[in-house]
């Protein structure tokens, strides 16, 4: 079968393209969607790209996660459906409660980019079965509002419940609670993270790593993942 993946574009919407790339070197074919739309045209799984939706506006994601499309998005996402928000779109499932907590500016009030090494937390999910759980990878990293936060109660029930799905690795880029980079819901098909694993999947374009420069594809397995994952529910 051919897995379709939609990619959302927002006002401010950065890195669609990109995801879309990623998509086709998964294997899988991206659908294109609009955030005024009401229609999903039947994908398979969905991604919130980042950028600057609505310029950041009362929060980042704030305004976008109550776009027309997101009603969809909240349904498909209670029906099973994977859906992967990343930068900005992780701030826009915490702010349609698709996600526990929030993110807030930086600790140190500056934008920040940078090849981040995270640790796999959680290996279970949709978007990160192709990994080894306590496996290191390294995903590009650029925001200025990837502060998570939550509640002492919230804490203690994702880092219970693991899902706490990525970790940041030697550094914590953003002052974020207990390092985390990542967290899924409970089933598993939602995943939000601040690095942006589209800039990961394609050795010369990559992060550097120790075998030569800019080789990382790390992020390529956040995408084949999600294909396995359909394909598997279609069997």
């Amino acid at each position: 079968m051919t897995v379709r993946v939609g990619v959302i574009t927002f006002p401010g919407s950065l890195d669609d393209v990109d995801a879309q790339r990623a998509i086709r070197f998964a294997g899988a074919e991206p659908v294109a969607l609009w955030h005024g739309a009401h229609d999903l045209e039947g994908v398979d799984a969905l991604v919130l790209p980042g950028g600057f939706s609505y310029g950041d506006y009362l929060r980042a994601g704030a305004i976008a996660a109550h776009s027309p499309i997101m009603a969809e998005v909240k349904d498909a996402a209670a029906a099973g459906m994977p859906v992967l928000g990343i930068c900005n779109g992780f701030q826009m499932l915490v702010e349609a409660h698709l996600l526990p907590g929030g993110l807030i500016r930086n600790a140190h009030q500056q934008f920040i980019r940078r090849d981040q090494r995270l640790r796999v937390e959680n290996a279970s999910t949709a978007w990160t079965s192709g990994f080894e759980t306590g496996q290191e990878i390294t995903i590009p990293l650029k925001n200025g509002d990837g502060g998570y936060i939550c509640s002492a109660e919230t804490l203690a029930r994702i880092e219970g419940d693991g899902l706490v799905a990525f970790r940041y690795v030697g550094v914590n880029p953003n002052g974020s609670l207990d390092d985390i980079a990542g967290v899924a819901n409970e089933r598993g098909n939602v995943v939000g993270l601040m690095p942006h694993p589209e800039h990961a999947v394609e050795p010369g374009f990559g992060p550097d790593t120790a075998d030569a420069m800019r080789s990382g594809v790390d992020g390529l397995t956040f995408f084949t993942s999600a294909v396995a994952a359909v394909v598997a529910s279609a069997a």
